[in-house]
């Protein structure tokens, strides 16, 4: 009798460790809860997420447009976020995973020689104002040409004003004459009708000179083209900040050092006026001088 009441009682209720189970699962259920409370649902990167998985599946669908899309352009006819496939039919297709986007990226179908003609259309058209801006700093300096003082060329993407060692400098120096500061007046009166970068760049011929003032040829060089830029920036209404200095020495002869009449050709200021508008391409050698009219 007393073995039967014993297993009874052992018998009935819950083990103890159900207690402690039943706890640990109602604290994950609130902690989930709270998890939930505190999310955001983000609506497009959830369609976002289904549309890649569907893609991933193999499960795709065909979507009709009535309208033009945004970001379409009258250069690129194609537009999409990923690249049109051409069919049978000759319908402009598109596949993308991303359907959250309003404006839709477009790549350029211009085929090579359609690029390469528009290439050539900017530089002609870039070329053709470098000749007009050319021709009206000839027409102002017209003059100074006559009289050897100046040269005026056009080369590719530049305007070179080159100002010889003649009526401008001292042999061996670096201040201006005084005969010569109505020439570079008329000069930045010049420049300053045109739109570009300015560089101002000193040369010199090969023979060497070494003074306490001018220690050598780039010293020289450097302090003419100080000298131009200092002028231009105090008495004319060339703008600073489009004024640049370069200092060549003798690395640069326009004419072989091998007598007198050509050192004094290589003895020279240029200054160049660079055009924005003119495409990046590798300097030619070929310049075309621009002769003043009779």
């Amino acid at each position: 009798m007393d073995e039967e009441n014993s297993s009874a009682e052992e018998g009935g209720g819950a083990p103890a460790w159900v207690m402690t189970f039943a706890d640990l699962m109602s604290l994950l259920m609130c902690f989930f809860v709270l998890l939930l409370s505190f999310s955001e649902m983000d609506v497009q990167k959830f369609k976002q997420i289904a549309g890649s998985m569907k893609m991933a599946f193999g499960v795709q669908r065909d979507v009709q447009f009535k309208k033009i899309p945004k970001g379409t352009s009258i250069i690129a006819q194609e537009f999409s976020p990923g690249r049109p496939t051409p069919t049978p039919l000759q319908e402009l297709r598109q596949s993308t995973t991303d359907e959250t986007k309003d404006d839709l990226e477009f790549t350029d179908a211009l085929s090579n020689q359609a690029k390469e003609e528009a290439a050539k259309q900017l530089k002609a058209e870039a070329e053709k104002r470098l000749r007009k801006s050319a021709e009206n700093i000839r027409q102002m300096l017209a003059k100074e040409i006559r009289k050897g003082l100046l040269e005026v060329r056009a080369r590719d993407g530049e305007v070179v004003i080159r100002i010889r060692e003649k009526g401008s400098f001292p042999s061996g120096a670096a201040n201006l004459q005084k005969s010569f500061y109505p020439t570079l007046k008329k000069i930045g009166q010049a420049l300053d009708q045109v739109e570009g970068q300015i560089i101002v760049a000193g040369h010199t011929d090969n023979v060497p000179i070494a003074t306490r003032r001018y220690p050598s040829n780039w010293v020289l060089s450097a302090a003419r083209a100080a000298t131009v830029v200092h002028y231009l920036s105090k008495h004319t209404k060339v703008d600073s900040a489009r004024l640049q200095i370069r200092a060549h020495a003798d690395t640069r002869p326009i004419a072989p050092n091998v007598n007198a009449t050509n050192r004094a050709m290589n003895r020279r200021v240029e200054i160049i006026v660079r055009n924005k508008d003119w495409s990046p391409e590798p300097m030619t050698e070929t310049t075309r001088l621009v002769k003043a009219k009779p």
